[in-house]
């Protein structure tokens, strides 16, 4: 009979290769700070409500955060639908956000935050409009928490933050919606 500190016999194993380890199961995840994204309208991997919708309001949905790391300057917002026909399309993005701060509240910006240009070619939030009949599809909203101040003006688009953020994410938030008509 096995004695306490003893082990099962058989050969010795290598730690981190089991079920759990991220080199097996999946991707390695982005520096690990605890930033979280989340949103009081809607949970990570549920349908956002119509009223955020192109065709039911237009209203940006509120978004909260915890946990930005020591050493933020700026955080900044993208949210794209990458199963929109032609890939990802834009849907918000916002910058200049305070690491200070810890949302935004349902279709009002803070004050100090510059909002982007929309898939749409329109400045601030559009709301989901997939294709009448596809399966739902999914929008990305990533919060980037940045070590520099961005310095981009209204207007900017998705890709001109990720060449900005591009070396210098400090951690970064998900939350996934979704939505279909």
């Amino acid at each position: 009979m096995a004695q306490q500190g003893d082990r099962a016999l058989g050969p010795k194993g290598v730690r981190g290769t089991s079920r759990g380890d991220p080199s097996i199961d999946e991707p390695p995840r982005p520096i690990a700070s605890g930033l979280e994204l989340r949103s009081s309208a809607f949970s990570d991997g549920t349908l956002i409500p119509e009223r955020y919708s192109r065709q039911g309001g237009n209203v940006s949905p509120p978004l909260e955060w915890t946990h930005v790391p020591d050493g933020t300057e700026e955080l900044a917002l993208v949210c794209e639908d990458p199963d929109a026909p032609g890939g990802d399309f834009t849907h918000w993005v916002v910058t200049n956000l305070s690491p200070e701060s810890s949302g935004i509240d349902e279709d009002r910006l803070p004050r100090e935050a510059v909002p982007g240009r929309n898939g749409f070619g329109d400045i601030g939030w559009a709301g989901p409009q997939p294709p009448v009949g596809d399966d739902a599809h999914r929008y990305f909203f990533r919060l980037y928490a940045v070590d520099r101040p961005l310095g981009l003006g209204e207007g900017v688009t998705a890709e001109d933050v990720r060449a900005a953020v591009d070396g210098h994410a400090l951690a970064t938030g998900n939350l996934v919606g979704l939505f279909a008509r």
